[in-house]
């Protein structure tokens, strides 16, 4: 199922949240609306975690993260860091990173199986980041744009790039991620992807300017429709009446 929000009026609501398959963080000092729809949609499965990064609330734009664990910058205060240990599952893990490109979220852009990141980005982060969240890291540009994090989505069902990206270069990173991918926009035809869209494998958030075409696509290209979970619930009666029967 996918969503609108806005954060404070904001449709940019990827720079103040970060969703994963085990927590969600959120910046703090939004309205209750809209820590609303993200409770509403997934406190019954995984936490809803409110928070900042350095003293900001742009935690989508600082943080990458997956179910396995949380990269976040070195500026991030030791208090936020003990409120993230506490609040977040036991099986992640939090790593802070020294890094000139401190904003993780723009240079990397991360699924629980694989990592696309900015050609220039540490090697020592490079390695801390496939460790902490157990993921094979690809040194990579979209549509020529080096901040990967802001201009391709990702989950471990499907994804969305840029949409200018090249046919070659979709089948490229497709291949790579092991997912098919779709060029597209989010928020009545913006390009900045990672901006205006969270997403897991079976919900996503975008800007309340999100087009019903928008949102369509995003729907079957992450599989979050309901007729998915329909097929699978039917082929399970199926299953299940088989085997009684």
């Amino acid at each position: 199922m996918a969503l609108r929000a806005q954060f404070e009026g904001n449709n940019e609501i990827g720079v103040f949240s970060k969703l994963t398959n085990s927590y969600c963080l959120v910046g703090i000092g939004g309205s209750e609306n809209f820590y609303s729809i993200f409770e509403g949609e997934l406190s019954e499965n995984i936490p809803v975690v409110h928070t900042s990064i350095a003293g900001c609330r742009i935690i989508g734009r600082m943080t990458a993260a997956n179910r396995h664990g949380l990269l976040v910058p070195q500026t991030t205060t030791d208090q936020e860091l003990q409120h993230l240990r506490n609040s977040l599952p036991d099986s992640v893990k939090i790593q802070r990173v020294e890094e000139r490109l401190s904003a993780l979220g723009n240079t990397i852009a991360v699924n629980d199986y694989v990592a696309l990141v900015h050609p220039d980005l540490d090697k020592e982060t490079e390695e801390i980041l496939a460790d902490t969240l157990k993921v094979e890291v690809f040194r990579q540009t979209v549509a020529d744009n080096v901040l990967v994090g802001s201009y391709c989505v990702f989950t471990n069902q499907g994804g969305l790039v840029h949409p200018k990206t090249k046919v070659e270069d979709q089948d490229e990173l497709s291949s790579l991620l092991q997912v098919p991918l779709v060029a597209g926009t989010i928020n009545r035809g913006s390009e900045v992807l990672g901006g205006g869209l969270v997403v897991n494998d079976w919900s996503a958030f975008c800007g309340m300017d999100t087009t019903s075409t928008e949102l369509s696509v995003i729907e079957s290209v992450f599989k979050l429709s309901e007729a998915t979970a329909n097929t699978v619930a039917t082929e399970m009666r199926d299953s299940l009446i088989d085997s009684l029967a």
